[in-house]
């Protein structure tokens, strides 16, 4: 059942596209007491050494993806994310002339089966799935043409949101960035088109949101061509990209998955503090 669970991890169930020769798909795991960044092949892991970013170096070890846990497939410095970025999820607001931002904490970020915690105090938790860049190269005040240099790969993510408490705190970071509340992976993939991926959010195996990046108002080049302006970015920053569609709120027990093409299914339960 494992090694089945872990197939449908990686291969989705969403209609997959022809991917080209070079996608490369990142995976970052514990095993055997070693947490360890590796190279997904089939259903193997190669064990990389080395700053992932730069030349990691294949260490010759190699091990079956359910003899692994997978964990967030980066530990990122900073954790910015994009809001209202789809018309969809607009509603009657109007679409801004500028990405509109804030941040999430690093404390924030739990990998693939991580529970999510619905803190005793929270009364409205919300999914959110979205595409999630990235960064591989330092990226200060870059133009949109030179943007997808400093993009090493994608991933999946979910922002998920205390809706009450962002309409009645003065910042969203209660809401927005409390432990646990942003689950991230199952892999970092590189080479894929990802301004068009299928991205799909499921509740109990209900699906809640399906779009595709295309319809992004601010793609990932604008992002973080944006964002470099004010804040400079690092090798493993992450930007989470905004969430299509409307969201609900979620209740202990419930299974949410996130599914994007091409890259698989980041799956976590959300249980009571």
């Amino acid at each position: 059942m494992r090694r089945l669970a872990l197939s449908l991890l990686f291969a989705g169930t969403l209609p997959m596209t022809v991917l080209p020769a070079q996608v490369t798909r990142y995976v970052r795991y514990s095993a055997g007491g070693t947490t360890a960044y590796g190279l997904v092949d089939g259903q193997t892991v190669r064990e990389l050494s080395g700053d992932l970013f730069t030349s990691p170096r294949p260490t010759g070890r190699t091990l079956r993806l359910d003899q692994v846990q997978l964990l967030a497939p980066v530990t990122p410095g900073k954790v910015i994310a994009v809001g209202l970025n789809y018309v969809t999820h607009l509603g009657e607001r109007p679409s801004a002339t500028y990405p509109g931002l804030f941040a999430k904490m690093p404390t924030s970020i739990i990998g693939p089966e991580a529970d999510v915690i619905y803190p005793a105090d929270a009364t409205n938790l919300h999914f959110e799935g979205e595409l999630v860049v990235v960064i591989g190269r330092r990226a200060q005040n870059v133009s949109t043409a030179d943007a997808p240099k400093h993009v090493f790969g994608v991933t999946a993510g979910n922002d998920i949101s205390e809706r009450d408490w962002q309409r009645a705190d003065l910042q969203w970071f209660r809401a927005k960035a409390s432990d646990t509340f942003g689950p991230l992976g199952p892999m970092i993939v590189t080479g894929l088109n990802y301004g068009d991926l299928l991205l799909q959010t499921r509740v109990n195996g209900e699906v809640v949101q399906s779009q595709r990046t295309k319809d992004l108002i601010f793609d990932v080049p604008a992002i973080v061509s944006y964002i470099s302006r004010y804040v400079t970015l690092e090798p493993g920053d992450v930007i989470y990209t905004g969430t299509p569609g409307s969201t609900k709120a979620m209740k202990p027990g419930d299974v949410v998955e996130v599914e994007i093409e091409g890259i698989g299914v980041l799956r976590n339960r959300i249980v009571k503090r």
